[in-house]
């Protein structure tokens, strides 16, 4: 049986910004470098086999605390970083009413799709699941490539317009062909340390 252990990174200045984060490499907040550190103490208390990240700063620095806990490397895989933003990337709603409409959305800004979001996360999943069968794989990522993904692969059970919280665990489980969760969105952790806000 394959587990595989999704960790959104810990809060950023951009998160209670609301602004757009895509590829940018923007760094974890005060809260953001605590959030990592409980999270870094959980999975310290359980047995794990391969840590994979995405490259980008603010995962990268969650996973670097995480890995000082649990003692192994990181493997940095861009396939699982955030959906890109294209020209939107860095701006909050006001700033983009203000160059493009109030209709901005309808453009053409270079965003990736949810479509192509999708497609790359579920092909990570499906390389891990075979590259490390019977494994237990932790996953640092990003919200919206988390929730995009999880609904692709569960589609009956996941809300693809649910909010993963910053430095959550969602473990899924391999079982034959099938995939389940077996927890979603935990962030007991962080609730423990005040840090969920």
């Amino acid at each position: 049986m394959t587990t595989i252990a999704f960790v959104r990174h810990g809060n950023t200045a951009w998160n209670i910004e609301k602004r757009a984060q895509g590829h940018s490499h923007n760094p974890l907040n005060a809260t953001g470098f605590k959030q990592a550190e409980a999270i870094g103490k959980r999975l310290a208390k359980e047995e794990w086999d391969v840590l994979i990240s995405s490259d980008l700063l603010r995962a990268r620095q969650t996973a670097e605390i995480i890995a000082s806990y649990v003692g192994m490397p990181i493997i940095y895989d861009q396939r699982i970083r955030e959906i890109s933003r294209g020209q939107i990337e860095g701006t909050i709603e006001e700033e983009r009413v203000k160059r493009w409409g109030k209709d901005w959305g309808t453009l053409d800004l270079g965003e990736e799709t949810e479509q192509q979001l999708r497609a790359r996360g579920v092909a990570f999943v499906k390389e891990v699941l075979e590259k490390y069968k019977g494994k237990r794989v932790l996953v640092v990522t990003h919200g919206k490539f988390l929730i995009q993904t999880l609904h692709e692969l569960c589609p009956e059970t996941t809300d693809c317009n649910d909010l993963v919280h910053n430095c959550s665990v969602t473990i899924l489980k391999q079982v034959g062909t099938q995939l389940d969760y077996v927890l979603y969105n935990c962030t007991a952790h962080l609730q423990q340390e005040e840090l969920t806000h």
